[in-house]
């Protein structure tokens, strides 16, 4: 066989290799990041979420954060919850978190004052995450969602300012069920 048609079969032999490798690459990306980060309804009840018995009950504004470090969801996320504790932990609302059961992971530096639940009693049921659950100074729930509608979350799409506002400046608020259509991840573990 000539060389220069053995160069063009080696050639031609890498480049395939290379495009079915880019194509295994592209379609195990798209499994596992793209279907996940993609918009979906879910459906928040706030009927069974309680705080832990040593945090329950009157006292300061909370909101729990639930997140799982899998979901890509959190990225921009993440970044506005840095600036809800930054702008309202000096209005005296204390900021939890509790973690995706059986995951592993850690916030960025900047939710280091994130107090971490181990569990918070029904979240089990969660729908989906990221999401979030607010407490008024009388210890009831006030809201249970998502922190925004659409694909991504910031100071100007999210439902989280006018509560805490309102809760702050002593209004009710009553909205612990809610739907959004927006970027989630599964919370439950399904069974395989």
């Amino acid at each position: 066989m000539p060389a220069s048609r053995r160069k063009i079969i080696i050639a031609t032999t890498a480049a395939v290799a290379v495009i079915v490798a880019l194509g295994s690459a592209f379609l195990w990306f798209e499994a596992r990041y793209l279907r996940p980060f993609s918009e979906r309804t879910a459906i928040f009840s706030g009927a069974a979420i309680r705080l832990p018995a040593d945090i329950a009950g009157p006292g300061p504004i909370r909101l729990v954060h639930f997140w799982d470090p899998a979901c890509p969801c959190n990225v921009g996320n993440q970044q506005h919850l840095a600036e809800l504790v930054e702008h309202f932990s000096a209005r005296g609302v204390e900021f939890y978190g509790v973690q995706k059961p059986g995951s592993h992971g850690q916030l960025p530096e900047t939710l280091k004052d994130l107090k971490p639940l181990a569990q918070l009693p029904g979240s089990e049921k969660l729908p989906a995450s990221p999401a979030v659950a607010i407490w008024d100074k009388a210890g009831n729930l006030a809201y249970f969602g998502p922190y925004s509608s659409g694909l991504t979350c910031n100071s100007s799409n999210s439902f989280i300012e006018p509560i805490l506002n309102a809760l702050a400046e002593g209004r009710s608020v009553n909205a612990s069920n809610n739907m959004a259509v927006g970027c989630f991840c599964d919370w439950t573990v399904e069974a395989e």
